[in-house]
């Protein structure tokens, strides 16, 4: 029985689940429409371009949120530490203490990169460049910052693989410890 959604943006976390689970060349029309209880009517009525629309939706609402929620935190703030502490937190929130991958990395490391890449650039290198800023006004080295901001996002990267590779969520929270202790200034 087909589910009646009234709105794009209903369906657009649905997706999110289903690319996330499955990466965007595993996902078929057919495992959307069951997943989402949508026909395929409805789905072309909200995203006429198919699929890749779908994930290009998708991606878009992730950017919005690391937008708000992360990127806006680490350029606007007043005090890195907290900006820093925000960050932290919202990265644990958003990726469910580590049992959510992120749906960028998925796709970035997928033969889907291609008609996502802008996107995909945007996320990845505007992280680390507003967390690089931010390291910066937290106490650290210029020179070391674009190096510690690159790492801090490849660990956060990198836990969540190894979290789901070991399905042990606990791997993400150690690794995200260990990220921010690398944060915090050095006494004098």
């Amino acid at each position: 029985m087909s589910r009646v959604v009234t709105e794009r943006k209903d369906v657009i976390a649905m997706l999110a689940e289903i690319f996330r689970e499955h990466g965007y060349d595993g996902t078929r029309l057919s495992l959307i429409t069951e997943k989402t209880g949508l026909g395929k009517g409805s789905l072309y009525h909200f995203f006429p371009g198919g699929k890749e629309e779908m994930a290009e939706a998708v991606l878009g609402d992730i950017s919005a949120w690391f937008r708000t929620h992360i990127f806006d935190v680490l350029r606007g703030a007043t005090d890195a530490e907290k900006a820093l502490d925000q960050m932290f937190a919202g990265v644990d929130g958003y990726f469910r203490q580590g049992r959510r991958l992120c749906l960028m990395g998925v796709i970035a490391a997928s033969g889907a990169h291609d008609p996502f890449e802008r996107e995909l650039n945007s996320y990845f290198s505007d992280w680390r460049s507003d967390l690089a800023v931010t390291l910066v006004r937290s106490g650290t080295e210029k020179a070391e910052s674009a190096a510690l901001a690159e790492e801090i996002v490849g660990g956060i990267q990198g836990a969540l693989i190894l979290a789901r590779s070991l399905d042990d969520p606990s791997v993400f929270g150690r690794v995200l410890a260990r990220l921010k202790a690398r944060c915090l200034p050095v006494p004098s």
